[in-house]
């Protein structure tokens, strides 16, 4: 029985709700939580205008309500030339999972998304997100060079294996992020899609646990 979180760290929502996740995982220590990626604008090539950062910062201003969280909204005006491609930052996650099999993978995750919305960086960046993923793995007991990191990461198996978390989602029918699912005994039961506050969190997964058919997806 294990917890799996399916999200991208440049999805503002995922953001939000990272919070409430890490809320919950302190309180079931017992689950073991894994994550796959979404890709929810993995291989974008558009650049991104004015008018279009503008449109997103509305989305997140609604997340920051809702989470209390804050985004650095003038870093990301400032970024110049930018693709909001996720695919990169997402093979991040998937790179630390290569390279720490048994590390736990939600703070690194959460340092990802703070890179980018509190800190301003550019996450679609291979060398941002080693040096970031480096330092973070470095600092959860996991001693990583950067450029084992962005080695890691431009490996071709890196890659496939990132394409097959998105392929994975869509075949549990995920297609927006956060989502959240509980496995039982081979079976997914959805605890939460879409942002969701850490006690309803709990209370879906007491319901879940309490009656073992509770919405069942594909099996895994």
């Amino acid at each position: 029985m294990n917890l799996i979180y399916i999200a991208d760290p440049m999805c503002s929502w995922c953001y939000g709700f990272a919070k409430e996740l890490t809320s919950l995982t302190e309180a079931t220590p017992q689950l073991k939580l894994q994550i796959v990626v979404g890709g929810v604008r993995a291989g974008e090539t558009a650049t991104m205008s004015d008018e279009m950062k503008h449109f997103r910062l509305g989305h997140w201003a609604r997340v920051e309500s809702l989470s209390g969280l804050t985004f650095n909204r003038e870093a990301f005006v400032a970024l110049e030339n930018f693709v909001y491609d996720t695919e990169p930052v997402c093979r991040a996650v998937v790179t630390a999972r290569k390279l720490a099999p048994d590390m736990a993978i939600l703070p690194l995750f959460r340092h990802l998304q703070e890179t980018f919305y509190v800190h301003g960086r550019d996450t679609t960046s291979d060398e941002v997100l080693a040096e970031v993923g480096a330092q973070v793995m470095t600092s959860l007991g996991y001693p990583t060079h950067k450029d084992t990191f962005l080695m890691m990461g431009k490996d071709e198996a890196t890659m496939a294996e990132t394409q097959q978390d998105f392929l994975k989602a869509r075949s549990w029918g995920i297609s927006s992020f956060p989502a959240l699912l509980l496995e039982v005994n081979g079976q997914l039961h959805i605890v939460a899609t879409g942002y969701m506050a850490a006690s309803e969190l709990e209370k879906n997964l007491r319901l879940i646990l309490e009656q073992v058919d509770y919405r069942p997806l594909k099996a895994v």
